[in-house]
């Protein structure tokens, strides 16, 4: 009885500690907040080239075009806007960041306050200063095309309105474009939480801009 007893215990708390373990690793796996210098750093144009890095496709004179077109745009993309604006992002340098917003809302949770005054920071720096940044909002699956693809609006201007009021970023240099549930990020599980991000892609440089 004794040593059934003891074996129920260290069974329990072998359960207990690799419970434990899984969160942890979700955790993990979860997308983790980046420091101001980790975004500024993935955001910045590299003048080098890299052995370890893949050089991107360059961008073409139309590209730069549409960018200044689009460029301080009121009213939001067009179908045909957003898809050339992603056709583009793999060109350019970009980060994803796990924005929190209160469910089915796009209302900012308090959890994501650290994570905007970080991008703040990162945008205003001097080396990203008078770039033109893409605002990409994209939801999980979860849900029907129209809602996710509103939804994925409002929260991209959600977060252009925190980086002009907090951070006085020109308005003008932050493209808002949302995807909705179009471009999941974890395409073997798509409603996995890491498709649930705000994708962040310097768009052109100050001088690039400015031509």
């Amino acid at each position: 009885m004794i040593w059934q007893k003891y074996s129920s215990i260290a069974l329990a708390a072998a359960l207990l500690s690799g419970g434990l373990a899984l969160v942890s690793l979700h955790r993990t796996a979860q997308a983790e907040d980046l420091s101001a210098q980790q975004i500024l750093d993935r955001l910045k144009v590299s003048k080098t080239r890299s052995l370890s890095t893949p050089e991107r496709p360059a961008m073409t004179a139309d590209d730069l075009a549409f960018v200044r077109r689009v460029r301080g745009q009121a009213r939001s993309l067009s179908l045909d806007d957003r898809e050339h604006m992603a056709e583009i992002a793999p060109k350019r340098p970009k980060v994803d960041l796990d924005i929190n917003f209160e469910y089915n809302s796009a209302s900012l949770s308090p959890k994501a306050e650290p994570q905007l005054r970080d991008l703040g920071k990162a945008l205003s720096s001097a080396e990203l200063a008078g770039a033109v940044m893409m605002l990409g909002g994209h939801t999980d699956a979860k849900g029907g095309d129209d809602y996710n693809q509103h939804l994925s609006e409002r929260r991209t201007e959600t977060v252009k309105r925190f980086l002009v009021q907090n951070y006085r970023i020109p308005a003008e240099n932050l493209i808002s474009a949302g995807y909705g549930k179009k471009g999941l990020k974890n395409t073997a599980d798509p409603l996995a939480a890491e498709n649930r991000r705000v994708e962040i892609v310097n768009m052109a440089e100050r001088d690039e801009a400015a031509r």
